[in-house]
């Protein structure tokens, strides 16, 4: 793979990344791989690419030999959680299921995402929203900036929008007691770290 190994022993490859790199092979790969990595008979194996080639861009074939593949190595809840994780990065999640991740699990979904540490002094005392994204995290490059994004429904703290320009990131905005998940637009991710 471009990123090395994938293991089956979760220190070295986890449940997330096991079953995200089953659903992002390519149609071709997939193809192969659900006749030679699954328990699925010959038959159901042909109606699946049949119903694949339908639709390819929903990836009914990724999706189950994602689904198969994961649940056979590691098990159906690290299969669920999987899919809930992939849920918080790619679809319409909750902030309760973003607060439910382990450490481990936010870092590999957040992987690649960019990081900002602030220090956690900075936290303790109530920081307005603007300051934080501004002058503390410099996710935004002005005040103004930042006001704005607020305003226009533009900025999410995990997973929860933020409209009140006089918002306060306290301790209670922490992910297992040191991130903080700033999500800017649609798909711009910031990973806060209060060391």
């Amino acid at each position: 793979t471009e990123s090395g190994n994938i293991w089956l022993d979760r220190r070295y490859t986890s449940p997330y990344k096991f079953y995200q790199f089953w659903l992002n092979v390519s149609d071709i790969d997939a193809q192969r791989y659900i006749k030679i990595f699954t328990n699925i008979d010959k038959e159901e194996c042909e109606n699946l690419i049949e119903e694949h080639n339908k639709a390819p861009h929903l990836r009914l074939l990724q999706k189950r030999l994602a689904k198969d593949v994961t649940i056979m190595v590691h098990s159906e809840d690290d299969y669920n959680k999987a899919v809930e994780a992939s849920n918080i990065l790619f679809g319409n999640s909750t902030a309760e299921q973003l607060h439910q991740l382990d450490e481990a699990t936010l870092l590999d979904v957040f992987d690649g995402v960019p990081r900002v540490e602030v220090d956690r002094e900075t936290i303790h005392v109530g920081s307005g929203i603007v300051g934080f994204l501004s002058d503390i995290t410099n996710i935004f490059p002005s005040k103004g900036e930042a006001r704005k994004l607020i305003q226009s429904g533009g900025i999410a703290v995990n997973k929860e929008k933020i409209n009140d320009i006089n918002y306060s990131i306290s301790d209670g905005n922490l992910l297992n007691d040191k991130y903080i998940l700033i999500q800017k637009g649609k798909r711009n991710y910031f990973l806060v770290i209060i060391k």
